[in-house]
């Protein structure tokens, strides 16, 4: 499975809601498990960011998707990149000259 980091910010209505910020999280766990992805886990944060996820997802395009679907929710706005394991990037190193 391919990982991702997702930092996120709050809304103007995801910060009137915040309440319910935690129970979102377990929605978005349950959402990635029922297409086969995985969070790993939800930070909240102080500074430039309110927080950020860790999830493993089937690919991009189950990724994407799952993103979508949480933003289109009016919550939060977010910044997503790849990330990659320890093995990865062993096998990513392995065909460098």
């Amino acid at each position: 499975m391919s990982g991702y980091m997702t930092l996120f910010n709050w809304t103007e209505q995801g910060l009137r809601n915040a309440r319910d910020t935690v129970n979102r999280a377990r929605a978005f766990d349950q959402a990635l498990e029922g297409v086969g992805g995985r969070l790993i886990g939800v930070w909240w944060m102080l500074g430039q960011w309110d927080g950020v996820v860790i999830f493993e997802a089937p690919d991009d395009e189950v990724a994407t998707r799952s993103l979508l679907a949480v933003a289109m929710l009016g919550n939060i706005r977010t910044t997503t990149m790849r990330i990659f394991s320890e093995d990865e990037m062993t096998r990513i190193v392995q065909g460098l000259p």
